[in-house]
């Protein structure tokens, strides 16, 4: 009842299907927590926001509309912009990628290949298999049909018994590019048992250990690739073979061993329906990979918390490593180069400054560059972060093309909040 009282005076009008309301909200309502009231306002707002959607009018879903919006040609174009758009390349050794569609032969290895559940992400309505597109078979889609594609699973996520490592070396020898397409899950494959944490545990579908290891009331002790990933990994990498490596996964995993020694590291996140044509069309060149990572990626689990914007008024390293991230926040790699000149700063007015530049693509690839602008306050009155980003756009430039830009900072973005919780 005390929950109940404090969320909905706070002006929480609704509770999603919990227990934090029900019986507890009528409790503070007969302890004298909670006026009438608030309760008769709380219930306005939602029935307005009902109201405004037009929902007393017309309280079900239109079939026949809804039939002629889902999957529309023009929306399936956009799920398979948006996941190639996020993709972010984080290794490219020796310009490995992309890839030559002449290849004789390519191995499509690991348990994310081709796995649609595993590729959609939590709480994804039941899918068809013919709705989803797995990297797997974005890569059959991109090259000749007289090219060998050898996929083999290898492993599960999870699974530290059940394995199929010997074939999956075996394919990667006689092939001339190996994709690992590994990671994590956060699934709900509508065939798996959970406990009461809302965690899977095992697979009917497979008689297996679930790959979730992501999502709802699935937390790690750890950020390694959990099962036999590792091993995988390793024995793909022992054949000699360009080692490409793609995690799908909806958290920061630990990279350090792919990061070593793959020749191309990238990931692709949780990439939804169109997923494996987006990874396709970025590991050919079809496509210019110019995500950056959303997020820092630790080294190990001892470093975190690791977000960017950390207030730390001196750097320090632990002893036996570095403290700075294996991969930072905003960081990402393109097929082309870019480069930043006539960097001016002109104040505008009495509380605003235009920070301007030139971009120019100096590669031979088209691609897109996102441009971050930084602040970092040396002289503040209270700690600051180390830095702060507040500002970014993403350019597309051609090859030799330049573009001069600006971003304009106002008051907001030069203020801080000091001791008295003022700015």
């Amino acid at each position: 009842a005390d929950a109940a009282a404090l969320s909905i005076n706070a002006g929480l009008d609704a509770d999603l299907s919990g227990i934090g309301y029900g019986k507890a909200l009528r409790d503070a309502i007969k302890a004298g927590k909670v006026s009438i009231k608030t309760l008769d306002t709380a219930v306005e707002r939602v029935l307005r926001i009902k109201f405004n959607m037009g929902l007393f009018e017309n309280p079900y879903v239109d079939v026949e509309q809804a039939k002629n919006n889902i999957r529309t040609k023009e929306n399936i174009e956009l799920a398979r912009k948006v996941a190639r758009e996020s993709i972010v390349l984080l290794k490219n050794q020796g310009n490995v990628l992309p890839l030559s569609k002449n290849l004789k032969s390519i191995a499509v290895i690991g348990p994310n290949a081709d796995n649609i559940y595993n590729q959609i992400g939590d709480y994804t309505a039941p899918q068809t298999e013919e709705n989803i597109v797995t990297v797997l078979d974005g890569i059959k889609n991109k090259l000749p049909s007289d090219t060998k594609i050898n996929y083999v699973k290898g492993c599960g996520i999870r699974d530290t018994v059940s394995s199929n490592i010997d074939e999956a070396v075996s394919v990667a020898k006689k092939s001339d590019a190996v994709v690992i397409v590994l990671g994590g899950s956060s699934a709900r494959d509508f065939k798996t048992e959970y406990i009461e944490t809302g965690a899977a545990k095992i697979s009917a579908a497979e008689k297996g250990v679930s790959d979730m290891e992501s999502g709802e009331g699935f937390d790690r002790a750890t950020l390694d690739l959990l099962g036999k990933q590792p091993e995988l990994l390793k024995a793909l990498k022992k054949t000699g073979k360009p080692l490409i490596v793609v995690y799908i996964q909806g958290r920061p995993l630990n990279m350090n061993w792919a990061s070593e020694n793959a020749d191309a590291l990238l990931t692709a996140w949780y990439p939804g329906q169109e997923g494996g044509n987006a990874v396709a069309d970025v590991l050919f060149g079809d496509y210019n990979p110019a995500g950056r990572l959303p997020i820092s990626v630790p080294r190990y689990e001892g470093q975190l918390p690791v977000y960017y914007n950390k207030k730390n008024p001196r750097g320090h390293d632990y002893v036996e490593m570095s403290a700075d991230p294996l991969y930072p926040f905003g960081y990402g790699l393109s097929y082309t180069q870019f480069d930043y000149t006539d960097i001016e700063i002109e104040q505008k007015a009495k509380d605003s400054f235009e920070v301007s530049f030139s971009l120019k693509n100096t590669g031979a690839k088209s691609g897109d560059e996102v441009v971050q602008l930084y602040l970092k306050d040396e002289l503040a009155s209270v700690v600051q972060p180390v830095k702060q980003l507040k500002a970014f756009k993403r350019i597309h430039l051609l090859p030799n093309q330049q573009q001069r830009l600006s971003f304009l900072l106002t008051a907001k973005d030069l203020s801080i909040i000091n001791n008295d919780f003022t700015s």
